[in-house]
């Protein structure tokens, strides 16, 4: 039996679960966030790409397999392909009348997702946080946020290796007399901030809370803030890149003290 993917799991939940709007977003977000393989009609020419269309009555969609070998299953014969995340390929489809077929035929996550589906999903993936400047008065422990939350963020962090050093997830008190709950993030690299804060607003938005709202911020490891956070915050440590290791090896008979062995 084959294993279930990523987006096989949260396929089923969503199908074990018609109700629920959570797993339901749970799944876009999967999707999203997936290398997808797309089945090309040509092999690309640089940076132009032809989907392969498949045409069901009025509607028409593009083909995508979220792992090569179900891709080479299903068209049986050597396909040119390009592999795309879900969010890259949902971006080159808005506002031209294609949906997706997802894994058709060749995985318990095959569906097909309408056009309106793909316009849906482009416009929450293009949501961003709006700028405020605020002062902290109070930091607490996050003791009210949703358990699905924490964990969207957790696999949030997982994905962004070398963005940053960490985050703390505080609960804080402003000036302005509000209170709402703080991300900090710690060392973030000065080019990914727009990066890691859409990405933090969309483990928001695909946990389904209604009415949430979770303010993003960015500190250095020298500011008060940071130590404020780390004794009450649950921490998270972001993936680093991992730096080479260069090793001098001695040629044999080099060394004086170790004469080669001669057979």
């Amino acid at each position: 039996m084959t294993e279930l993917t990523p987006l096989d799991r949260a396929h089923a939940a969503m199908e074990n679960a018609p109700d629920d709007d959570s797993a339901r977003l749970q799944f876009f977000e999967r999707l999203a966030e997936s290398e997808l393989f797309l089945m090309l009609a040509a092999d690309a020419g640089g940076d132009q790409v032809t989907p392969e269309l498949f045409d069901l009555g009025d509607a028409r969609y593009v083909l995508v397999f979220d792992r090569e070998e179900r891709l080479v299953s299903f068209a049986g014969q050597p396909t040119p392909y390009v592999a795309l995340s879900g969010r890259v390929i949902a971006g080159m489809l808005v506002g031209q009348g294609i949906g997706l077929a997802v894994n058709p035929d060749v995985a318990p996550s095959a569906i097909l997702l309408p056009e309106t589906a793909v316009d849906w999903l482009n416009t929450t993936l293009a949501n961003a946080p709006d700028e405020i400047e605020a002062n902290i008065v109070e930091v607490s422990p996050p003791v009210s946020l949703p358990e699905i939350l924490v964990s969207a963020l957790d696999t949030k962090m997982a994905t962004a290796m070398g963005l940053a050093q960490a985050a703390y997830l505080v609960e804080v008190s402003y000036n302005t007399g509000t209170r709402g709950h703080l991300l900090g993030f710690i060392d973030a690299v000065p080019e990914a901030q727009d990066a890691l804060a859409k990405a933090s607003a969309e483990a928001l938005t695909f946990s389904g809370i209604e009415a949430g709202a979770l303010d993003i911020g960015f500190f250095r490891t020298s500011d008060a803030m940071v130590e404020r956070m780390a004794k009450v915050g649950l921490r998270f440590d972001l993936p680093q890149l991992q730096k080479p290791v260069l090793q001098t090896i001695a040629m044999p008979g080099s060394d004086p003290d170790k004469p080669p062995i001669l057979k």
